[in-house]
């Protein structure tokens, strides 16, 4: 098959809501079929109808490449009888390692441009150092057929750039960014949210989007959420998300007292359709790892939403601390609940934060601007 351009890109996901990777496949493939070149869009497995639905366009070709994420042959063959098939012009990997064999399979298969874009957050306390001699020049052979590493932040670039893996001009910094188009504050869908959840109407909302899982700092806003639940009994806590620790976690807040007080909704498949920032009044993302980036502040901040962020990763670059929101350290749930009591009794405080937050949003994290960044990166 070879009767137009064509980019081949493979996700290391699984499909199963609308959020951040769902966004950009779609103006991904927008902005292709804009300049006349196909889409195919590969991820671990099928998507359900709505997300299928979504990422539907005339140039859109959907395909399964399971167990992308493991260094397997299988995965590697599977990958060659895609690329085979539709003879791509560029191959784009996303989330399937930095160090594998695609490269090479792709450049087998006659690629003419291959990409990866890193989205690695990094463990707690890590600091990139150079790299040894025979790292370096292991990592370069391996990675030789690569055009391009694009990186989500600046962290994400320091970390990458530092370690001196690649000669420093293949890597490119593009921001994980919001499809602006679909940020629709709806008073609605709040009422409907809140209903949904048996949320009370009176109490303050605060929510952060995660996987439930440790690195997360979970522990930690259960922790601020005792106090401030202690102090102000009319700030309520949403978790949405889902993940291994869920239930571990949910018996962790009624052993504090403070069940009544939280909310888990488990996965939500359109957080922006079905009301999750439209019903927050501030939004936390108090991770405890080096987050790359923070897709879900960027959300929130197109929102209008007051932040609260830990100085960890890329966090720091999106947040303007004691303006759009407030930075803590990692851990100290005991800022965390002094910030999130302050942010509570002041909706003019809110409001203020936020109008400074979707500023920033609309300046640094526009899918539409940074998509078009990556498709000149294309030379397209």
């Amino acid at each position: 098959m070879k009767d137009s351009m064509r980019v081949v890109s493979v996700f290391g996901v699984d499909p199963i809501r609308i959020g951040g990777t769902e966004t950009f496949a779609r103006e991904l493939s927008t902005q292709l079929q804009q300049r006349g070149w196909e889409s195919v869009l590969v991820f671990l497995s099928e998507p359900p109808d709505d997300v299928r639905q979504f990422l539907s366009l005339p140039n859109v070709t959907i395909e399964v490449l399971e167990n992308s994420i493991d260094l397997n042959w299988k995965a590697a063959k599977d990958l060659g009888r895609i690329l085979r098939h539709y003879r791509p012009d560029i191959l784009h990997l996303h989330f399937t390692g930095f160090l594998g064999i695609y490269p090479w399979v792709g450049r087998l298969c006659s690629v003419k441009k291959i990409f990866f874009t890193d989205q690695t957050s990094r463990p707690e306390g890590y600091v990139p150092r150079l790299a040894p001699i025979w790292k370096r020049a292991a990592v370069r052979l391996i990675n030789l057929p690569l055009t391009k590493i694009t990186c989500v932040s600046n962290y994400g670039y320091h970390c990458l750039t530092t370690l001196g893996l690649l000669p420093k001009g293949r890597f490119e910094m593009i921001y994980n960014s919001v499809d602006l188009s679909r940020v629709d504050p709806n008073p609605t869908l709040a009422a409907e949210f809140r209903r949904r959840f048996a949320i009370p109407d009176n109490r303050v909302t605060v929510v952060q989007v995660s996987w439930i899982i440790p690195e997360k700092g979970i522990v930690d806003l259960l922790k601020a959420a005792r106090t401030v639940i202690a102090q102000n009994p009319d700030v309520h806590f949403v978790f949405v998300g889902e993940g291994a620790y869920r239930e571990e976690y949910t018996r962790a807040a009624e052993a504090m007292g403070i069940g009544d007080h939280v909310t888990w909704t488990g996965l939500v498949k359109d957080p922006f359709g079905e009301g999750v920032y439209d019903v927050a009044d501030i939004v936390c993302q108090v991770s405890n790892w080096e987050e790359v980036f923070g897709w879900v502040i960027a959300e929130a901040m197109a929102y209008e939403k007051p932040i609260i962020g830990t100085r960890v990763g890329g966090i720091p670059e999106l947040i303007e601390d004691s303006v759009s929101g407030y930075l803590v350290d990692r851990g100290d749930d005991q800022a965390m609940a002094e910030k999130i009591l302050r942010l509570a009794a002041d909706a003019d405080l809110r409001k203020q934060m936020g109008k400074r937050g979707k500023i920033i949003a609309h300046e640094k994290f526009d899918l539409a601007k940074s998509v078009a960044k990556l498709i000149e990166c294309y030379g397209i």
